[in-house]
């Protein structure tokens, strides 16, 4: 029999048995054709693949993630994680569908399509992620009807807002899961519900929401397995307790390995999802059960019958390993063809501007000055309560702290207050909304941080502890069309420039992840004290992310869904 690839003699995964097989296999038109002992005398190949004996595993699929995480286009990225053993990914652009709507959404499809990474695209569900944001495009019911007419979408993105869901019957998500059930009975709806139990968990899943991705607690894991939800483990999410407990229990049919968010640096310096197959086997889960999680139940997850699996009719993806328990890549395999291989480093191509050119120029601000981080009060003078952001160095979680600030001639007097200053600035020029609150905590002790690379509106974030190195590095941002910057005593020490929409980069991979670890670096030099400086500040505007967080329109109790004052009188809250 006539085919196009053989690999003899490999260690093979199947994936039905949760065990490695010692097999041949054959490849046809890009999809296994045979499985077993039958070797050289039964086919003739155009290639044979001596495997002697390696390891071979399905390609890894990733059904939970945002290439705008990386600050990288989604071509970058395909050549970036293909290195890693990932062949298909579900990306959800609603980091970009902030900035551009729908049209944000087609941008990025149409930057995937000559990608050898296989991207099917989620339906961001949530943009704005809740009506407290001034965002630069949405996604309406309608424009999920025009995506599901013109492009091959595979499921409603995380529906975030589970704070309305549960107590707004009419509010837009609710509107969006009712019109996606309705329509697109098939459709799988994704999840974000952090901390939820007992009957707002459950009302949530009546809703249709049945998987979630966020931060796991043992108590929140049972939870939800036990309700039938589907659980997606990022690497947050991988403690000793939890990984115990997914080790210890029957619950593989339940859950896979994501990524969600994954910088640059981590991308090259780290790996991606081979990173937690990886950290699986080394905290004590089989190479086989970590292999499931990261092939056969995301693709099942996903409804992709055709991948995630090496046997026959199966599209051909798969990683040759020359050491399991480390999971060592040695080759990867798209559709039967040789995409990597570890001793012959892949070229990155480079192009130019693949957007259209008002994707170039998205930042609406003026320059800013020291009146912009004057914060004013129409209090009188006087010692009056504040509410903190206190940052966390283990989650991007924060909690809300109560302490005495000063009110003088109007202004707030933060520079005594022992705090940092947090700002946002509307930058789509929709209207001109800023807001103000007090940080601190595990985040910068001295300098500015100012970035247009802020969880979910991209407005203009700025943490800082004195206005003259906030405004350069507000004004370094706002004239680079978007990016990162970080200033000291009046000195940028790092500068990341992300002029697609300011939330992306066309630079090359490893440029990229230079200049993410030496922003990384700058931050921490700062005093900044958490395991992900970038996305820590990133999502201190993210208004469905516990528990207190700011946008253009004030600062965001999130358990509650509301604007809360900055000030109040002292003794009242």
């Amino acid at each position: 029999m006539i085919t196009d690839q053989l690999i003899l003699n490999a260690k093979v995964y199947n994936s039905y048995y949760k065990r490695f097989e010692t097999a041949n296999v054959a490849v046809k038109e890009g999809r296994f054709l045979y499985v077993g002992a039958l070797g050289a005398e039964t086919f003739t190949a155009g290639e044979v693949i001596q495997a002697e004996g390696r390891y071979m595993v399905p390609g890894l699929i990733d059904i939970h993630l945002h290439i705008e995480s990386t600050m990288i286009t989604p071509e970058t990225f395909s050549y970036g994680i293909l290195q890693h053993g990932v062949t298909t990914i579900v990306p959800e652009p609603h980091e970009m569908a902030n900035v551009f709507g729908v049209e944000g959404v087609h941008e990025m499809i149409r930057a995937s399509r000559d990608c050898q990474v296989d991207m099917f695209y989620a339906i961001p569900s949530s943009v704005p992620a809740t009506p407290l944001e001034t965002t630069g495009g949405s996604i309406e019911i309608a424009d999920i009807d025009e995506l599901m007419e013109t492009e091959q979408m595979i499921c409603l993105g995380e529906v975030m807002n589970y704070v309305d869901v549960i107590r707004d019957p009419d509010c837009k998500s609710n509107r969006i899961i009712q019109h996606v059930r309705s329509r697109y009975p098939g459709l799988v709806i994704e999840g974000h519900t952090p901390k939820l139990l007992d009957l707002d968990l459950h009302r949530l899943i009546y809703a249709g929401i049945d998987s979630d991705h966020t931060h796991q607690s043992i108590e929140g894991l049972t939870a939800r397995i036990a309700a039938g939800m589907f659980i997606e483990i990022q690497e947050k999410s991988m403690t000793p307790d939890v990984m115990e407990y997914l080790i210890s229990h029957a619950v593989s049919e339940h859950f896979c390995f994501v990524t969600d968010d994954v910088m640059t640096d981590s991308l090259v310096q780290t790996g991606h999802l081979d990173h937690l197959v990886r950290k699986a086997i080394a905290m004590g889960m089989s190479p086989e059960d970590a292999v499931y999680a990261a092939t056969f139940t995301p693709a099942r997850r996903m409804k992709m019958a055709d991948r995630g699996v090496i046997a026959p009719n199966k599209a051909a993806d798969y990683v040759l390993l020359s050491d399991l328990d480390s999971f060592a890549i040695d080759k990867v395999y798209k559709r039967g063809v040789q995409v990597y291989d570890r001793m012959q480093p892949l070229p990155q191509v480079e192009r130019g501007p693949r957007f259209p050119a008002h994707f170039y120029r998205s930042v609406q601000l003026a320059p800013l000055a020291a009146s912009d981080f004057a914060v004013s009060s129409e209090l009188a003078d006087g010692r009056y309560g504040c509410r903190v952001m206190m940052v966390n160095n283990v989650s991007t979680f924060t909690e809300e702290k109560h302490a005495a600030a000063e009110v003088k001639g109007g202004q707030l007097q933060w520079q005594e207050s022992g705090y940092g200053l947090i700002a946002t600035f509307e930058r789509y020029g929709k209207n001109g909304n800023r807001a103000y609150g007090l940080i601190g905590g595990d985040t910068i002790k001295r300098g500015a941080i100012a970035t247009t690379y802020s969880h979910d509106n991209h407005n203009l974030l700025v943490v800082g502890h004195n206005s003259e190195d906030m405004i350069l590095a507000a004004n370094t941002v706002i004239a680079a069309q978007g990016g990162f910057c970080v200033v000291c005593d009046g000195e940028v020490l790092a500068l990341l420039e992300l002029p697609v929409g300011g939330i992306l980069t066309e630079a090359p991979l490893a440029e990229t992840a230079e200049r993410v670890l030496a922003l990384r670096t700058a931050m921490e030099s700062l005093g900044y004290n958490h395991y992900n400086p970038i996305m820590s500040i990133s999502t201190h505007s993210l208004p469905v992310s516990p528990a207190l967080k700011i946008t253009d329109h004030g600062l965001i109790d999130v358990g509650a869904g509301r604007v809360v004052p900055l000030l109040f009188p002292l003794g009242e809250e």
